[in-house]
């Protein structure tokens, strides 16, 4: 299986905005927290799904992103089993539905992407723009004004009770604590 550094490696060779590797970072510390909680003997596998699955973000279009990303893998020897494959995949799966998550690692990766954009600005507006000055509860407060992080999809991350079981609250501490411990990896 592929290494982490092979996996960092293959990223930079990819993607070439800080702010999108960033991205790809913190959800990869959220998906590992996730499993944790879920399937902790699949933590690295879960870690990977995150770190990976925008691999082909900056190179394809929305309809071709994933697809592009589990092809470079698995071109590249990366020899990941097909449940982190089917991950990467299912995270573009409301562009493209025939991706629909099959696992819960699937759902975790769909629910997440677009929390760790949320967490980012939150932490943004304030005055020291640190992860470890903000609240769960400034970033729920942020996530019911739509206009706020616009981008993020908020229909998604609701999903996280109905997939996860998880209240919207849960997985908002969990990823902020997750996010926390990689701040200067973040610049935040």
């Amino acid at each position: 299986m592929i290494t982490r550094d092979e996996a960092l490696f293959l990223i930079h060779e990819h993607v070439k905005t800080e702010n999108t590797i960033k991205h790809m970072l913190a959800t990869e510390v959220i998906m590992r927290a996730l499993a944790r909680r879920f399937e902790p003997e699949k933590e690295d596998l879960w870690g990977m799904a995150g770190l990976l699955h925008d691999l082909d973000y900056e190179e394809v279009s929305p309809e071709e992103h994933t697809a592009r990303a589990v092809e470079v893998l698995k071109e590249s020897g990366a020899d990941l089993p097909q449940e982190v494959y089917d991950a990467i995949q299912a995270h573009n799966h409301d562009v493209n539905p025939a991706w629909t998550p099959k696992t819960q690692m699937g759902w975790a990766l769909f629910v997440i992407d677009s929390l760790t954009g949320l967490i980012v600005a939150t932490a943004l507006v304030r005055p020291d723009k640190k992860l470890s000055s903000i609240e769960v509860k400034s970033v729920l407060k942020k996530f019911k004004e739509k206009s706020f992080a616009a981008g993020t999809r908020r229909e998604q991350v609701l999903l996280c009770g109905e997939k996860l079981g998880l209240s919207l609250e849960e997985l908002v501490s969990l990823s902020l604590e997750a996010m926390r411990a990689i701040a200067g990896k973040l610049g935040l």
